[in-house]
């Protein structure tokens, strides 16, 4: 393993609601991407450690232990640094938007201070832009630093002195334990205005002020159950994660974190997926967090309009946070990828793929609760009803399915179980909102495509709903049967089914997406099982009344979160996090699995 490259889940996630980034807990800012999160990278050095850029605020000396945590119920990061001669924190933050408006600006704040002894801290900031591919220009001056690139600008302040390093900056400071230093690195357009002069009060004031709005945004939460630091981390999560301008939401901040450390299953996955954006509707209403909810399914209906009349399909998978749908995928050659993982791939082509499950997941969003319905508008019900008009017509066709297999279009079982959930669900609105629609016609599909896959997506030789027509393969997607009310979760055929993902799926609790080396996806190599399936598996066994089976996968999976409580894709054969991070369908089916347990074990304890 190279060194160089710290392990995935040694970072914690700093957010304005614009974008993110990544600290390690050795202090190293190697993930940032501006002004939104699918922007070009500023640093990223976690994909190229030479190339990629960074930014470094920590004590150089050897026999450190460095320890990281997050202020409580807040998205503050502390990182802590301890050695013979003292303890030292660096306290990293992001200002959050609360206006709503798209901005250039955004402001990386890294606050210095010491609580015991003396701490010499080191600053290295070296900036890369557009993915390492931007010359820039540096001017340093008494008041900070001032990168120039293309299209882009960053000013680099701080209390303390900085040098020139090529075309890069360093500084050092020695604190004593009281002392407090700090260094903020603020982007914005070429020419933008420099940030206000820093102070120690300016930023002591900033600091609370943030942590207030974290904590005041937290108490809406009505969750009551028996996990709540870890449902809040993940809440915190989906909140950052949220472009907030649109309500759109990424399925993770980062680019090209591999499944397989080695391997070709090197994504980008800073757009907003119809399916992970629809399911974190049901995790972030079962919490309370109704605005969030509905600013996504606000961003949701205006998709469905924008093709009106054009023809083709009315939604494709993925999105740009703002909704423009290009997003053409390419190769960046000079990053030799995370520990050696080529391709690095910008962009995803995914975004061209046909599959039909979205309609599903978006119309369960739009089903889910009487709040998001008083909000909904005639022409948003008109758009909803040509789609599912559309669907009638189209849904059974072969597609890429839920994974976005690259090995050709397939009868794909969960794509069929979730074109059912889009007409059961349309039905309902339907009745209950009394609204006009072709009910005659969305009943005839729905019962037809339940016939159709209880005739076809059951292997008689398995026992059990499998991945494809014809084929015997499992796939854990389907878990989500029972949750959208396909099937009874105490059927003797989905229990089967359930006997048969144990028997194949799962190992110590943790479960794989399907068999790579048996379901041909058109990729190479192998990964990880899926931390999504693994909680989608808790929920499913939980409402199937196999509580201690339930309980435990959840108390262990927990095992697996990183230090401050957050989740990668997928966990390797060691127990290591892979794939981007953190990734929203993780922490939302957490929510979910969380939501589901703890009322099935309220039932059983008569609470």
């Amino acid at each position: 393993m190279d060194e160089r490259y710290p392990p995935i889940a040694e970072h914690g996630l700093v957010g304005d609601l614009q974008t993110a980034a990544l600290v390690s807990s050795r202090g190293v800012i190697d993930w940032f991407a501006a002004p939104r999160f699918d922007s070009p990278s500023i640093f990223a050095a976690l994909l190229d450690v030479e190339r990629g850029g960074y930014f470094q605020l920590a004590p150089e000396q050897p026999g450190l232990s460095c320890k990281q945590l997050y202020y409580p119920d807040t998205a503050v990061l502390v990182t802590r640094f301890m050695s013979p001669d003292g303890v030292g924190e660096v306290v990293d933050y992001m200002p959050p938007d609360r206006t709503g408006t798209a901005t250039d600006r955004h402001t990386l704040v890294r606050v210095v201070r010491v609580v015991r002894g003396t701490v010499a801290f080191t600053l290295r900031c070296r900036p890369r832009f557009d993915y390492g591919r931007a010359e820039h220009e540096l001017d340093l001056g008494p008041d900070g630093a001032l990168f120039r690139a293309p299209g882009i600008s960053a000013h680099l302040q701080s209390t303390f002195p900085l040098e020139r390093d090529g075309r890069d900056v360093r500084g050092t400071v020695t604190l004593k334990a009281g002392e407090i230093g700090s260094a903020v690195f603020t982007v914005c357009d070429p020419g933008g205005a420099a940030p206000p002069p820093l102070t120690i009060d300016g930023i002591t004031e900033r600091s609370w002020d943030v942590v207030h709005f974290w904590k005041t945004w937290l108490r809406t939460s009505r969750y009551r159950g028996r996990w709540p630091e870890l449902v809040h981390r993940s809440a915190i999560t989906l909140k950052l994660l949220i472009y907030a301008p649109t309500g759109a939401m990424v399925a993770a901040p980062t680019m090209g974190l591999p499944e397989q450390v080695g391997g070709e299953r090197n994504w980008d996955y800073r757009y907003t997926w119809i399916r992970d954006g629809s399911l974190s509707v049901r995790a972030l209403m079962d919490l309370g967090f109704v605005d969030e909810a509905a600013a996504f399914v606000h961003w949701l209906v205006a998709r469905l309009h924008e093709r009106e009349g054009n023809g083709g399909e009315p939604l494709q998978t993925m999105y740009r946070v703002d909704g423009d749908p290009n997003l053409p995928e390419q190769t960046l050659e000079h990053f030799e990828g995370y520990q050696g993982s080529y391709p690095v791939r910008a962009g995803n082509r995914a975004a061209d793929q046909l599959q039909l499950d979205i309609y599903g997941e978006a119309v369960y969003a739009l089903a889910q609760g009487r709040e998001i319905g008083r909000r909904a508008t005639y022409s948003g019900w008109k758009a909803l009803t040509r789609t599912l008009d559309w669907l009638a017509d189209a849904w059974d066709r072969p597609d890429e399915g839920i994974w976005e297999t690259r090995g050709g279009r397939k009868d794909f079982t969960y794509s069929r179980v979730m074109t059912w959930a889009a007409f059961d669900r349309g039905l309902r609105l339907a009745d209950v909102f009394r609204k006009p629609a072709d009910t005659v016609t969305w009943t005839r599909t729905r019962d037809a495509i339940f016939e159709q896959i209880m005739e076809r997506g059951w292997s008689e030789s398995e026992k059990a709903f499998v991945q494809q027509y014809g084929g015997d393969l499992l796939d854990a997607s389907l878990l989500l049967m029972p949750r959208v009310g396909f099937i009874a979760p105490e059927d003797p055929a989905w229990l089967s089914t359930l006997d048969a993902m144990d028997r194949t799926l799962v190992s110590d609790s943790l479960v794989y997406r399907y068999d790579p080396a048996a379901s041909p996806d058109g990729l190479r190599g192998s990964e990880g099982t899926f931390s999504l399936c693994t909680f989608l598996y808790v929920d499913a066994t939980a409402r199937a009344g196999r509580l201690p089976l339930a309980r435990y996968a959840f108390e262990k999976m927990q095992t697996y979160a990183n230090h401050v409580g957050l989740f990668a894709e997928e966990i390797g054969p060691s127990g290591e996090q892979l794939g981007n991070f953190p990734q929203a369908f993780t922490h939302l089916s957490l929510i979910m699995a969380a939501t589901t347990l703890d009322a099935a074990l309220d039932l059983e304890e008569g609470r």
